[in-house]
């Protein structure tokens, strides 16, 4: 069984290595500011990883996961996104409250326990932030979406992803009434301003485009909206 410290280090280079084209290699230094850990850590730990064969590294390059490495992040991504799911629905948590929990849970929960979390919730495809959950046999459903801050004036949008779960942030979006499956229409995008506003029902909310660019949504044109 792989330990704590070896789980973090796959999950992080896979999570920072989605963002990104395939097989492009993940710096020391990006999951060294992940992990909050020196560089230095971080070299020592991949020389350990490529030595178990869970990955690749590069001095001056990088790393990228083996297939035995992102077969193993897979299964911690999988933990921690039902966790949070059964915490969101069972003890009714907010989504800015489960993510940590779940950090704390992740490396303790047994692959049955998971397994039979999955089946109470009805194999869930996407977690309470919209990120997809990989299923048991290891496939993970990529999420259509764009970031809120490219549509255009006149586009209606429904969110179905946030790319930042710091409970700040979270909470920040909650109270804007940006929620995961929440629907509006732009009313404004001003790049010049670094800012656009949206109407969601009867609110007009104004949002930097910093934090915009963190919201995926599923979007239409107006004209299309209205047919």
């Amino acid at each position: 069984m792989a330990s704590l410290t070896v789980e973090n280090y796959v999950k992080t280079i896979a999570l920072i290595a989605a963002r990104r084209e395939p097989g492009s290699a993940v710096s020391t230094g990006e999951i060294a500011q992940a992990l909050s850990v020196s560089p230095g850590t971080v070299t020592g730990m991949l020389k350990t990883l490529s030595e178990a064969n869970l990955a690749t590294y590069m001095p001056y390059e990088g790393a990228r996961l083996t297939e035995a490495g992102r077969r193993l992040a897979l299964k911690v991504i999988r933990r921690h996104r039902l966790l949070e799911l059964f915490l969101a629905r069972t003890l009714e948590m907010s989504w800015d409250e489960v993510h940590e929990e779940a950090e704390h849970m992740e490396h303790a929960a047994s692959e049955r326990l998971v397994d039979r979390i999955d089946t109470f919730l009805g194999h869930p495809a996407v977690d309470p932030h919209g990120d997809p959950i990989p299923r048991a046999d290891g496939f993970l459903a990529e999420i259509e979406g764009v970031p809120l801050a490219r549509l255009e004036t006149g586009a209606t949008f429904r969110v179905v992803r946030v790319m930042d779960q710091d409970p700040a942030f979270l909470r920040y979006l909650s109270e804007c009434g940006l929620d995961l499956h929440a629907t509006g229409e732009i009313v404004e995008n001003r790049p010049e301003a670094g800012a656009l506003v949206c109407r969601l029902g009867a609110r007009t909310v104004a949002l930097g485009l910093t934090a915009a660019g963190k919201v995926l949504v599923e979007a239409r044109e107006a004209e299309q909206a209205a047919r």
